[in-house]
């Protein structure tokens, strides 16, 4: 069977970037990497993990490029097959390429279809809207609020008669 992905840039433009990908169900998930950092214009060199997804896009378990823990405990992308995590009732999957950019992406099984005889796979769909040259910037719960400042712990330092010590201290 083949499965098709549409895989949405994480993006704050008005412009939507995706592609819809094409690949065997059987395929590791080192190769849906190869072929959606082919399909962004990325060489594919830099750090990547694929994260399980539920319905509201939380990130879940971790499938890294390599293992870089301590105990070798990581699973494995070459080592993990689609079928194996992407099904009809497990249909999204968290793409982070590059970790110091952090791009982001939402793959989405779309449909399950039979093999087209005569097809390379796998195969690029569609394209819709051009890669930005950096990676959109996050926006974090603190950068969204306004009112929120880590350094205000109600401590007036000018106010020096209500702190526990004399200002003319030596």
């Amino acid at each position: 069977m083949i499965y098709r992905f549409r895989v949405i840039l994480d993006n704050d433009t008005e412009e939507d970037i995706f592609r819809d990908l094409e690949i065997r169900e059987t395929d590791t998930l080192e190769d849906l990497h190869n072929i959606i950092t082919q399909s962004f214009g990325f060489d594919g060199s830099e750090m990547a993990s694929f994260y399980i997804s539920n319905d509201i896009w939380e990130q879940g378990e971790e499938i890294s490029l390599f293992d870089l823990s301590e105990d070798n405990s990581a699973r494995l992308m070459n080592e993990t097959s689609l079928d194996g995590v992407v099904h009809e009732a497990q249909t999204k999957l968290i793409y982070v390429y590059d970790f110091m950019s952090m791009w982001t992406f939402y793959v989405e099984l779309a449909e399950i279809v039979d093999e087209t005889e005569g097809n390379d796979y796998p195969n690029l769909m569609f394209v819709q809207g051009q890669v930005p040259d950096t990676a959109p910037e996050k926006i974090f719960e603190t950068d969204d609020d306004d009112n929120y400042n880590e350094f205000d712990d109600g401590i007036d330092v000018d106010d020096y008669e209500d702190l526990d010590f004399n200002e003319n201290w030596n």
